[in-house]
């Protein structure tokens, strides 16, 4: 191609302004020939069927003319796309791999230098910490120059880890083991050191150098430390609360999960320990007490800012197992006042949810559940067996009035109520109701009141969860039933401590039991016809009951006058009964009849 690329874009550009040209003309030329042909078909009368096929008029021909080329503006054409950045190499986790082992051997050697060179003798103990001091600098002095250079972030975030930890164990092994500060200086370097390795990962922009800043100092630090101790407790602790602000505008969870099991872990561990020792530390509940407070502050603070908010509420409840387990350490008072301020704390935090930022209906339902569970645990802490199961069928009772329409209070008042029961089982078990059974005036004055708890319990139970549920209310009749026997069995017995106290019980069941059936019969008579099934057959099953337990157990073990009574009043019942609610009925059928016609 000799021509210069301009004279054929120009010769190219004047081609197509003479095609355009000339397909103008012909469509100018199509439109007056559709005009010519609608002028005849106007003045040529319609011609009979059938018609004559229309004439084939023949498009005239008009020779192509040519113009001379237009010149055309030269446009560029876009700039192409700018090519994605490459991604990143799949051998990039060999990188990352081989850094987090660095870190861990480096660490562990730190550990041999601290402890096992001290128990060998190896070395001065202060040739030791400068060594390790040494070290730990010069490992956070690589670390920053390699992150300025291409390449270099991965090391540089493993070798900035392993001087924080190494440093942080330093303060360690010269606060607990050598002594030669004391524990407050010791948290405050620790706190700062810490906060120095945590800044720097904030200012990095790295989870991953927090997260090897704190992970092996959980593992490592009581290996140093000899134990766990308090003081190493608290050193947890600091560094638990100075990564909080760290953390300030980052969604890091698994960071908040490392600081959660930084301050809870080692506390667990010294709880069961304290246990097997038999001895009480107020300090130790003081630091569990302070847990508890980390885990929900940092809770209220990051979940305005976080997306992982379930996970977040999960880890709450989970910083809230030392103090809810206090009691290992301290006496069982102290242990429920702590459960009872976490129960009422959490659940205040619940009531005012809708004002606070990020506490969404998951987090709520979390932080319900954790409070239900430490008001479990004040109670059971607080009293024992006689006392804390009519409180928990109380507690069984408000809360499912109160909460009918939330599901988490729903399960919250089942939970009170299988364990309530559980406490009155325990006191008065199925066997004390076949047998004459001497018990003093405070366990029968606290069955009397469980029973009643229970029977109402049951009843607001399957009120809140699901009233038009058949199968839940054959099971509240059944645990009626035996809270009916049980408060007038133990009242016989109170009365009166022989048989006759027994037999009177007894007697007074099976009649309550029939008259309880009777109230059933009486209310479904006032009932619509379509809404009567439910409260007729709980009646005929507490019929059933009834004279199952006459004639299987009362004709049987009564007694004497007890027999004869409780077998005339029966009858009479079921007598009233019939008649009455045959004519309760009809007169409830005539009043629905006229109603309608009218």
């Amino acid at each position: 191609m000799t021509e210069p690329h301009t004279a054929v874009i120009t010769r190219l550009s004047a081609d197509f302004a003479a095609l355009s040209h000339q397909f103008a003309r012909v469509s100018t030329d199509l439109v007056e020939l559709d005009r010519l042909l609608a002028d005849r078909r106007a003045t040529v009368p319609p011609a009979p069927a059938p018609q004559p096929v229309a004439p084939y008029w023949p498009q005239p021909y008009w020779p192509q003319q040519r113009y001379a080329p237009q010149p055309v503006p030269f446009r560029p054409y876009p700039n192409p796309p700018a090519p994605k950045p490459p991604k990143e190499r799949s051998e990039g986790w060999i990188g990352k791999l081989l850094a987090v082992a660095g870190v861990a051997v480096t660490l562990i050697g730190v550990v041999l230098l601290l402890v096992l060179a001290a128990q060998a003798g190896i070395l001065r103990p202060e040739f030791r910490v400068a060594a390790g001091a040494v070290l730990a600098g010069a490992l956070v002095g690589a670390g920053w120059w390699l992150h300025n250079r291409p390449g270099g972030r991965v090391g540089a975030i493993a070798l900035v880890a392993t001087g924080t930890a190494a440093a942080y164990m330093d303060v360690i092994a010269v606060t607990t083991i050598y002594e030669w500060v004391s524990a407050p200086v010791g948290l405050i370097a620790a706190a700062v050191i810490a906060g120095a390795g945590l800044t720097l990962a904030r200012r990095w922009d790295s989870q991953h150098l927090g997260l090897l800043v704190l992970v092996p100092l959980i593992a490592l630090a009581p290996i140093v430390a000899d134990g766990i101790s308090l003081l190493l407790v608290g050193l947890m602790l600091a560094l638990a609360a100075v990564s909080l602000p760290v953390q300030l505008g980052r969604d890091w969870i698994w960071l908040h999960a490392a600081r959660i099991s930084a301050a809870v872990l080692p506390l667990l561990v010294a709880l069961v320990a304290r246990y097997f020792d038999g001895r009480d530390d107020l300090l130790l509940a003081g630091a569990c007490a302070i847990a508890a407070v980390i885990a929900v502050v940092a809770a209220l603070i990051l979940l305005p800012g976080t997306r992982n908010r379930t996970a977040l509420a999960l880890l709450t409840a989970f910083g809230m197992a030392p103090v809810l387990s206090a009691n290992l350490a301290v006496d069982r008072v102290v242990a429920s006042l702590m459960a009872a301020t976490v129960a009422a704390a959490l659940l205040a935090i619940v009531f005012v949810g809708d004002r606070l930022p990020g506490v969404s209906g998951v987090v709520r339902h979390v932080f319900a559940s954790t409070s239900a569970v430490a008001a479990l645990i004040a109670v059971t802490a607080a009293f024992d067996g006689k006392i804390a199961g009519p409180v928990l069928l109380a507690m069984a009772v408000v809360v499912a009035v109160a909460g009918r329409h939330d599901i988490v209070a729903r399960w919250a008042a089942i939970g009170f109520g299988v364990v309530g029961a559980a406490a009155h089982l325990t006191y008065l078990p199925l066997d004390a109701l076949l047998e004459a059974t001497q018990t003093d005036t405070a366990a029968g004055i606290s069955t009397l009141v469980s029973s009643v708890l229970l029977a109402a319990a049951a009843v607001a139970l399957v009120w809140a969860w699901d009233r038009a549920e058949s199968a839940l209310w054959v099971g509240a009749v059944a645990v009626v039933v035996y809270a009916v026997t049980s408060f007038t069995v133990t009242a016989g017995m109170l009365i009166s401590g022989d048989d006759g106290g027994f037999f009177a019980g007894h007697m007074a069941a099976t009649i309550v039991w029939i008259a309880m059936a009777a109230a059933l019969f009486a209310y479904a008579a006032r009932l619509p016809r379509d809404d009567r099934s439910l409260p007729i057959g709980g009646g005929l099953g507490l019929v059933a009951a009834a004279m199952a337990k006459l004639f299987l157990f009362d004709l049987g073990t009564l007694g004497g006058i007890f027999r004869v009574v409780v077998f005339i009043v029966v009858g009479l019942i079921l007598l009233g009964m019939g008649a009455g609610y045959a004519r309760l009925l009809e007169k409830q059928d005539k009043h629905t009849v006229t109603t309608a016609t009218e």
